[in-house]
């Protein structure tokens, strides 16, 4: 018996994938000169992606042969990101030519849903794909659409088949403020006093501190107090600069870097130099590929003008994934793994990337570090409305006649970012209702066109918050039930899977919100207090804050 069994097993050949000698040589000329580094991992799986256009077993198993990691660990990684094709043995590749087109709420409102339609309709599946895509930060051009690595703005069915037919895919670079421009107007020289001694770390941390500066990605944290937990914890220290602006309806950091990049650059290194930290990992979304080319050429820029060391500055390319906008799943993600939250505590400060402290910052916080030093934090403090201190940067989309990146003072209401700073409503619409804070911060109706929008306070006491300054304005044209699926359509699809409350929680909601006839509300508020209380993150947590408000605000909608 013994013997038929091994003889069964010698005559179905060797276990596991074989080694493929033309894909070893691919992914071998691909990382030629590479550091052959576990954290690596998901650049390496660009590099395939961008060459190949997918990402196949063979090249799974010759990458794996050449880090010397399972197969099993490569997949479920290249698997967990949306920008990944992994192709099985024997599965066709993908189209040469992927489209990809919003359908977050702000280009739904825009008309996504037909364009994408008109493209499936209108495209040979053989030679392009269409593809639905969460939000690409371009909400004030919706609805937006990508050929290729080509942004296209105000998007047509014609004017994108054109643009297809010409095969113009390569990424466009808008103008900006380069380095060479950026120091002719002071830039660095305070990095320089902070480096030399002129500013001591304590002028900093008072200076941060002074101003009510907080973090502007969307949790508020004060800045200068994120400062000291970091440095209380014994080093070495590393920096991570959160660049993952998912949230749908926010591209205020997509701005800030398509026009003035170093200004959050020497905002990052003062940090790091504050912390004293060993090096920065700046992680950027992949939906902003001329943000990332801009990073690229700008931090070589640093490098050959010997402000920073080779390689102190690491920039790190997210694959599609809104979970990778938490800190820890971002940590997670630029260690090479899949982008799921940790359990805290401990926290990043204490525990961050490889296991060290770490002190994280979004964009535009880092963007405002030299206007604060240079100018004073009184001067920032006085940006804002009396008890709100400090300018916002506010994504503003939706139903208005001049979208845009809108600087305004924390504490504005949403009639004055309507009336004052974005022309009025458009012509034919009439205020319904806005999203304070992108999906995450709920749906609240025109009556509340007063409150002062800030972190906290009365629009905290409203069950919403300002978030990422994600304003999104909807009109008496739109549905907030519609609205409100769009936004739970999008959270089930970005939940990264680990936790069944925000799993499970996000896809029975969607299905409870699709139900024809009167909804369950019962259902829909139990499965909500599961979601708020047991899920491991803030997605899960607030996914439901859309559906709450409907409940209670909207009932004419329902």
């Amino acid at each position: 018996m013994n013997q038929h069994v091994r003889t069964g097993r010698r005559d179905r050949g060797p276990k596991g994938r074989p080694l493929d000698d033309a894909a070893l040589f691919e992914v071998r000329g691909l990382l030629e000169g590479q550091e052959l580094r576990r954290d690596m991992l998901i650049e390496f799986l660009h590099l395939i992606q961008d060459t190949y256009g997918c990402i196949s077993a063979a090249h799974i198993r010759a990458l794996g042969e050449l880090m010397r990691l399972p197969q099993a660990e490569i997949y479920e990684v290249a698997s967990f990101y949306d920008h990944f094709d992994v192709v099985r043995e024997g599965d066709a590749p993908p189209a040469p030519l992927t489209i990809r087109v919003c359908d977050s709420l702000s280009c739904m409102m825009a008309g996504s849903e037909k364009l994408i339609s008109e493209l499936e309709a209108g495209t040979d599946p053989s030679l392009m794909r269409v593809m639905r895509a969460p939000c690409m930060g371009r909400c004030a051009t919706a609805p937006a659409a990508r050929v290729g690595d080509r942004e296209v703005d105000s998007a047509s069915c014609d004017g994108i088949l054109s643009l297809a037919r010409e095969g113009g895919f390569d990424t466009v670079v808008p103008e900006y403020v380069s380095l060479y421009a950026y120091q002719e107007f002071g830039g660095y020289q305070l990095y320089d006093r902070v480096r030399n001694g002129d500013v001591s770390t304590d002028d900093l941390l008072l200076a941060l501190s002074d101003s009510g500066l907080r973090g502007l990605g969307g949790a508020g944290f004060p800045a200068g107090k994120k400062w000291g937990f970091v440095r209380s914890y014994a080093g070495p220290r590393l920096m991570t600069v959160n660049g993952d602006e998912g949230e749908p309806g926010t591209f205020k950091d997509r701005y800030l870097l398509e026009s003035d990049p170093h200004r959050a650059l020497e905002g990052a290194l003062i940090a790091a130099h504050a912390v004293e930290a060993e090096r920065i990992y700046f992680y950027m979304r992949d939906e902003y590929p001329a943000v990332l080319e801009i990073l690229r050429m700008e931090i070589a820029a640093l490098e050959a003008a010997e402000l920073i060391t080779p390689g102190f500055i690491e920039l790190r390319r997210g694959a599609g994934a809104y979970i990778c906008g938490e800190e820890s799943a971002m940590i997670e993600s630029i260690e090479g793994k899949r982008g799921l939250p940790r359990h805290r505590p401990p926290y990043i400060a204490e525990v961050g990337l490889f296991g060290r402290p770490t002190l994280n910052h979004n964009v535009e916080t880092l963007w405002w570090i030299r206007d604060i030093v240079e100018n004073g934090p009184q001067w920032f403090a006085d940006q804002g409305k009396p008890g709100h201190p400090g300018p916002r940067s506010w994504s503003v989309s939706g139903r208005v006649k001049e979208p845009g990146v809108i600087l305004a003072p924390a504490g504005v209401t949403i009639r004055e970012l309507i009336d004052d700073y974005c022309g009025g409503m458009a012509d034919g619409h009439q205020f319904k209702a806005y999203l304070p804070g992108g999906a995450s911060g709920g749906i609240l109706p025109a009556k509340y066109d007063d409150v002062p929008l800030d972190f906290g306070g009365p629009l905290a006491d409203l069950g919403s918050f300002v978030g990422s300054h994600a304003v999104v304005v909807l009109s008496d044209k739109d549905s907030v039930k519609d609205a409100t699926l769009n936004l739970l359509k999008f959270f089930k699809h970005e939940s990264c899977g680990q936790c069944t409350p925000c799993r499970s929680g996000t896809e029975k909601m969607v299905e409870l919100l699709e139900r024809e006839g009167p909804l369950d509300e019962s259902a829909m508020r139990d499965l909500e207090t599961v979601m708020r209380d047991a899920s491991i993150c803030g997605l899960g947590q607030a996914a439901p804050n859309p559906v709450n408000h409907l409940l209670v605000h909207f009932k004419d909608d329902l």
